[in-house]
C-alpha cells in the first residue's frame, strides 16, 4: 500500500468540494442523431469536420437563451440564516466543457470555456473546441488558474478558489453559465454528473439501435442525452422543458446551411409543452 499527495487534480477536489452544496437531479433522453450525422457526413464531403459536442453546444446556446430561466445560478452567500435566497440570471451562454488531457504524464480534467453560444454558429464552435484539442492543451493561457491552484498551498488553494466564484457578475467567465461532459468516445451509453451550474449535460456514445418510423421499425443512430439540474435553482418541470427543447432542436438541427429530409420522426413536432403541474423527480 502506498499514499500518494495529489497536486494536478487539486482543482478537481476544490471544486467538488464547493459543488456539493449543489442538489441535482437526474434526467435524460434519447436524441436520433440521423440529422446529425448526415450534416457531419456532408461537411466531411466538403473538408470540414464537425465534432458531436459541437453540435451539442450549438444547440445548447439556443435552447438555455430560450430558457433563461435555467440559465442561472444561487447567488453566492446563499444559505445564510438570515438572508434570502436569490438567484442569478446570465445575459449569455457560456459551456464549460470538460476535457480529459495529460499533464505531465498525469490525466485530469480541465474545463475549457466557450462563449457566446447563444448567437455562435457551428464553424465558430468548432474552432473553439479545435483549439483546446493535443495534449498541449493543459498550457494554454486559459489554464492558467488550474497550473496555479496545483502548486499553491492547500489552504490558498482552497481560498483561492472560493474568491473565484464569490462575485456572480465574473461567474460565467470564470465557471460558464451551462456544463457540458461527453464520454461518446467510450462504450458509454449514458451517465450523469453535476458540473457546479444549474444545468449539466451528458452525452454518451451514438449506437444503431432499432426505432419505429411510420410503424415501421428501422434501425437510426441513438445518442442518450443526460441532463442533471440543481433543484435549488429550477424545479422539474422546467428541466424537463429544458431537455424536451434539446431532443427537439438537435433531432431537427438545421443551421440555415443545409436542410436535409432524412424522414419522418416523433421528434418533429413541437415538445414545449403549454404548461401543467410537476411531477415528482425524486
Amino acid at each position: 500500500m502506498s499514499t500518494a499527495a495529489v497536486r494536478r487534480r487539486r482543482h478537481t477536489l476544490y471544486f467538488l468540494e464547493w459543488a456539493a452544496a449543489q442538489r441535482p437531479v437526474h434526467l435524460d433522453t434519447d436524441v436520433d442523431m440521423t440529422r446529425i450525422q448526415a450534416h457531419r457526413a456532408a461537411a466531411r464531403d466538403n473538408g470540414r469536420r464537425y465534432s458531436v459536442v459541437g453540435y451539442l453546444l450549438y444547440a445548447a446556446g439556443r435552447v438555455l437563451d430560450r430558457h433563461p430561466e435555467a440559465n442561472a445560478v444561487m447567488a453566492p452567500g446563499w444559505p445564510r440564516l438570515l438572508r434570502r435566497p436569490r438567484i442569478v440570471r446570465f445575459d449569455g451562454v457560456t459551456a464549460k466543457l470538460a476535457l480529459d488531457r495529460p499533464v505531465e504524464g498525469e490525466r485530469i480534467v480541465l474545463s475549457a470555456l466557450v462563449p457566446g453560444l447563444e448567437t455562435a454558429n457551428l464553424r465558430e464552435i468548432q474552432e473553439r473546441i479545435d483549439r483546446y484539442q493535443g495534449e498541449q492543451a493543459a498550457e494554454l493561457p486559459e489554464f492558467k488558474g488550474v497550473r496555479m491552484l496545483g502548486r499553491l498551498p492547500v489552504p490558498l488553494g482552497r481560498a483561492a478558489f472560493a474568491a473565484a466564484l464569490r462575485d456572480p457578475k465574473r461567474r460565467a467567465g470564470v465557471f460558464g453559465t451551462v456544463s457540458v461532459s461527453s464520454l461518446g468516445h467510450r462504450n458509454v451509453d449514458g451517465f450523469h454528473s453535476a458540473g457546479g451550474t444549474a444545468v449539466t449535460l451528458c452525452a454518451g456514445r451514438i449506437v444503431e439501435r432499432a426505432v419505429v418510423r411510420d410503424g415501421v421499425v428501422v434501425p437510426a443512430p441513438m445518442m442518450r442525452l443526460g441532463l442533471t439540474f440543481d433543484h435549488r435553482v429550477i424545479d422539474g418541470a422546467t428541466a424537463a422543458d429544458v431537455l424536451s427543447d434539446l431532443h427537439h432542436t438537435m433531432e431537427t438541427f438545421d443551421d440555415g446551411t443545409w436542410a436535409p429530409d432524412p424522414g419522418p420522426r416523433g421528434a418533429d413536432r413541437d415538445p414545449r409543452p403549454l404548461g401543467g403541474l410537476e411531477q415528482s423527480t425524486r
